[in-house]
């Protein structure tokens, strides 16, 4: 009955105890009746068992988790790759570490290898945070200036208090002086950015820089349109400043005209004129074409993004060829009107003052194109285009306005000083209270001399000025120490680079120092002077420039000469008192003034030339041929072994007694050595000359042959030479 219960179920558990019960019993234990009902009774369970299953799938699929069941619990869950993970796991690509202590590796009992110490090699330093510059602008966040600092909003807050400003929120607006001393702060530069919303924006006149090459006209042509004489007054008749003019046309326009140097020593102030300028007049020779200054100002146009205009000068001259001019112009990638271009070329003299009245006609067209507009109203925004030191006024700036009015009184911020604007003068030298958009003017006031090229902004107070100002030199002093050990670092690697492979260092050749101080007139020409006696640098002779001032020599420049070994080259300053001289003179001092640059390189180029130690090099001083072999024998050992004697003709220079003889055969160096005796008409002679017969002993050689030819080799001192173009440029060649 149990049997029939357990199937009617139909249930797994009561099949397992089925079987369970059938496995426990036995021949000897059950009677054999129980065993034959059991094994009928089996059949029709399995079959009833079967019946309860939908399909023979399922029926197979629940026999396999029967006998999961009875191996493990856990495995009854488990899918087949798990357990062929479990069995196989490299067969999945997976790696097990085997279970088991490491080993340990085995002690090595030898020592070491001895190997010398290699200290590594010196890295540049990582460019920071001053290489950088970001763009500031009135009114901006904390936030803002964060992120565009790269600093965190904490630190600029931390600033902020220092400098003295009140922190509410991280989203007030910054004033843009303040903006400037945070971002200072953390050593990023700085653009400032200014807006012309709600302000009056008005037409104003173009600023025309005219460049060229040197003694192409540039000056001349000035002096045409405004009726003056200024290249007359120039040192050896050549532009050696950067002058602003505002020129008054015929038809009642103005034009703001700035005259360039075309040397190429005043490389950066065309460079400083281009970019303050709005449009560029390129002037070229008529009679010369494009020459290395020509394509420099295209350059420095090109640069600045300035449209350019051709004057094409000296036509009047008989050698003139314009159409040769304009093709050259062409070839170097203007496009000229004439070619299907946009730049105008216009054919004038200034001696005859033609193709002026054209000249201006396209100057004033290019401004309508472009728009030309500012806003007057607001603190102004100018630019240093001269700085220089007057003996009762002080520091003066020569300035041009960009937008905005710029007022006797305020507060002005130049560069890394500061000042009080005292005065304005135009460039007639007349008194102005004002100076508006592309307005050239002269101011002074300023504590000290600013630099040629700095911008000129207005703030509202003393205070925040001189704040503005300490915190420019700060970061200056530390970016300039900063290109220091930049160069110093830089300067060490190159010379771990020498390094060979077996570790030894190549010997460099000696290299003479050259210090100089440099005083002169503006503070343009302080720049364009230290650049061009820097490019005198040679392998030889290395240009060291102590200090660049501007003004008359003083007693200071003198005692920093004499404690460094330097001397003093003035440059368009006039001559040193007499008491200056006596204390130059007994410090030992050389004072050099020149007025032109011409001579100024030239003086210091044959310096250059003198100081080095130049490099010694064999030459052949002299060449003979043998003709004939005298063999003298000794008669005793007070007069010496046998001798032999060459008998030569000098075919060329001349033989010396003092140099080393070189003995050719067939072309091929046979022996080298010194001379023993050199005679000529059986007398000793020091030297003989191209053409002589004389009898020549070599010192250990006896070896002679009929056709061989002997040379004299002397060591020769190879000194430097300077060497300058007809453009100006000059260097010094080993």
């Amino acid at each position: 009955m149990a049997w029939r219960a357990a199937g009617k179920k139909g249930t797994f558990t009561s099949l397992t105890k089925t079987w369970a019960v059938r496995s426990r019993y036995t021949a000897a234990s059950v009677p054999k009746s129980d065993l034959e009902e059991a094994q009928r009774t089996i059949p029709v369970l399995v079959g009833q068992v079967q019946g309860c299953f939908l399909n023979a799938a399922q029926w197979k699929s629940n026999c396999t988790n029967l006998l999961a069941y009875r191996t493990s619990i856990r495995c009854f869950h488990a899918s087949p790759e798990a357990l062929a993970w479990k069995k196989e796991p490299e067969a999945l690509g997976l790696k097990i570490q085997k279970k088991g202590k490491f080993k340990k590796r085995p002690k090595d009992s030898t020592p070491p290898v001895e190997a010398p110490y290699v200290p590594p090699k010196l890295k540049r330093a990582a460019s920071s945070l001053s290489d950088r510059t970001v763009e500031i602008f009135e009114g901006m966040t904390i936030v803002e200036l964060a992120k565009r600092c790269g600093g965190s909003i904490s630190v600029l807050q931390d600033i902020l208090v220092n400098v003295g400003e009140k922190v509410d929120s991280e989203y007030d607006p910054l004033s843009i002086d303040i903006a400037e001393l945070v971002a200072m702060e953390i050593g990023v530069n700085v653009r400032r950015l200014h807006s012309n919303d709600g302000a009056e924006v008005l037409p104003r006149p173009p600023v025309v820089t005219v460049m060229g090459h040197v003694d192409h006209g540039k000056t001349s042509l000035l002096d045409a349109l405004r009726l003056t004489s200024v290249a007359a007054k120039e040192a050896g008749g050549i532009t050696q400043h950067l002058g602003a003019f505002v020129v008054g046309m015929p038809s009642g326009a103005s034009i703001t005209f700035l005259d360039t140097p075309g040397h190429a020593a005043f490389s950066a102030m065309r460079q400083r004129g281009a970019a303050v300028t709005d449009i560029v007049v390129l002037v070229v020779a008529a009679d010369d074409g494009v020459m290395p200054q020509t394509l420099e100002a295209m350059s420095h146009a090109k640069a600045a993004d300035v449209p350019i205009v051709v004057a094409v000068n000296k036509c009047d001259k008989p050698a003139a060829n314009p159409e040769r001019v304009k093709i050259q112009l062409a070839t170097e990638g203007l496009a000229l009107e004439e070619m299907g271009g946009d730049i105008q070329v216009v054919e004038v003299s200034a001696v005859t003052k033609t193709g002026l009245d054209k000249l201006e006609e396209a100057l004033l067209l290019q401004a309508e194109l472009m728009d030309l507009k500012s806003r007057v109203d607001g603190p102004a925004q100018a630019y240093v285009v001269e700085a220089r030191v007057d003996r009762g006024r002080g520091p003066l700036a020569t300035a041009i306005v960009k937008a905005g009015t710029l007022v006797c009184g305020q507060h002005v911020v130049v560069g890394a000083e500061w000042g009080k604007i005292r005065a304005i003068r135009d460039m007639l030298g007349k008194p102005t209270d004002r100076a508006t958009p592309a307005m050239p003017v002269e101011i002074e006031g300023l504590k000290g001399l600013p630099m040629a090229g700095d911008d000129i902004i207005v703030v509202h107070s003393e205070e925040r000025a001189r704040m503005l100002s300490e915190g420019r030199k700060k970061k200056f002093e530390k970016d300039r120490l900063r290109k220091m050990q930049t160069e110093k670092l830089g300067a060490l690697g190159s010379e771990s680079n020498l390094e060979d492979e077996e570790g030894e260092v190549e010997e460099k050749p000696k290299r003479v120092e050259m210090t100089i101080i440099v005083k002169a007139d503006v503070q343009g020409t302080v720049q364009a002077v230290t650049d061009a006696l820097k490019s005198l640098d040679s392998p030889q002779v290395f240009v060291n420039i102590v200090h660049g001032g501007v003004g008359p020599i003083s007693e200071s420049d003198v005692d920093l000469a004499q404690a460094c070994g330097a001397f003093i080259v003035g440059f368009n300053i006039r001559t040193p008192p007499s008491s200056i001289n006596q204390a130059a003179n007994q410090a030992g001092v050389k004072i050099r003034i020149h007025r032109v640059i011409y001579h100024l390189l030239e003086d210091i180029g044959n310096s250059i030339v003198e100081k080095a130690p130049g490099t010694f090099e064999t030459q052949v001083a002299g060449e003979a041929q043998i003709l004939s072999i005298f063999e003298l024998k000794g008669r005793s050992k007070a007069k010496g072994e046998d001798v032999k004697i060459a008998g030569c003709r000098v075919i060329d220079g001349r033989l010396t007694r003092s140099s080393t003889m070189r003995l050719l055969r067939s072309g091929e160096v046979v022996y080298e050595g010194s001379c023993a005796s050199l005679k000529r008409e059986k007398q000793d002679v020091e030297a003989v000359g191209k053409g002589n017969e004389c009898g020549l002993v070599i010192q250990n050689w006896v070896d002679f042959k009929v056709g061989d030819v002997i040379q004299c080799l002397e060591q020769v001192n190879r000194k430097p030479k300077f060497i300058s173009s007809q453009s100006g440029a000059v260097r010094i060649e080993c």
